[in-house]
């Protein structure tokens, strides 16, 4: 049960929470819709992304409060660029990193993934460049197969999303970015939790499986997230 935005919009002082406390008790607050900063990227970024409201809100709250860690931002799986630009809007003095075929998805395994090769080929390197040329500077793209793109990269990371829907792309994100992630960095998987990806879930349970210092929470957005502790 959530508290209606109507109700929200109009607690103002103590005594408004105390008149609504005993119907809307067990309610916690719509926050997200409270925040006028990423209220205005929400309406930016419609029919630019399918990650639903509430797991952009992750992705802005984990962009914010990991702008103070050392080390840039990736994500991997960038479709038409609109978490990208969720990042670029929330990157203070980081860079942010664009990994992507840019041409649909990649080969996929027949037995772990439900996704296919060319999914999602809608996407064009060209309209996302243009989506996002007002960070123009901040934001570098790495189009290509992962692996093949990060060869010359010696980049620390402070945060990095993970959205490739397919167990291979998912293993080798976390085998790459883990290992360069600073101290109190997040990774976060948007695939986790869907029965549209099991390889993912697959993928993200086996390698940090074998991951000691982190805190692995699965969120009811679907989303992994993880945190690197010292």
């Amino acid at each position: 049960m959530w508290i209606p935005d109507e109700i929200v919009d109009g607690i103002k002082s103590i005594e408004d929470f105390k008149a609504y406390a005993e119907v809307y008790k067990h309610a916690p607050l719509r926050l997200w819709s409270q925040d006028p900063s990423f209220s205005e990227i929400w309406k930016k970024i419609q029919g630019k992304t399918l990650v639903d409201y509430l797991r952009c809100y992750i992705l802005y709250q984990a962009s914010m409060s990991s702008q103070d860690v050392s080390g840039h931002v990736a994500e991997v799986g960038v479709y038409k660029g609109g978490t990208a630009y969720l990042f670029a809007r929330t990157l203070g003095n980081r860079k942010l990193h664009l990994f992507d075929t840019f041409s649909g998805m990649p080969e996929a395994d027949p037995i772990k993934d439900l996704h296919r090769k060319g999914d999602f080929a809608d996407a064009t390197f060209d309209d996302v460049k243009e989506f996002l040329k007002e960070f123009a500077g901040q934001v570098h793209f790495h189009p290509g197969f992962f692996l093949d793109t990060t060869r010359d990269l010696a980049e620390i990371w402070s945060l990095v999303h993970v959205d490739a829907d397919i167990y291979r792309s998912v293993l080798d994100s976390a085998a790459y970015f883990w290992p360069k992630l600073a101290t109190g960095g997040i990774m976060i998987f948007d695939d986790y939790g869907f029965p549209s990806c099991p390889g993912a879930k697959m993928a993200v349970d086996e390698y940090f499986s074998r991951i000691e210092k982190k805190v692995g929470i699965y969120l009811p957005t679907g989303q992994y997230f993880s945190l690197k502790l010292p």
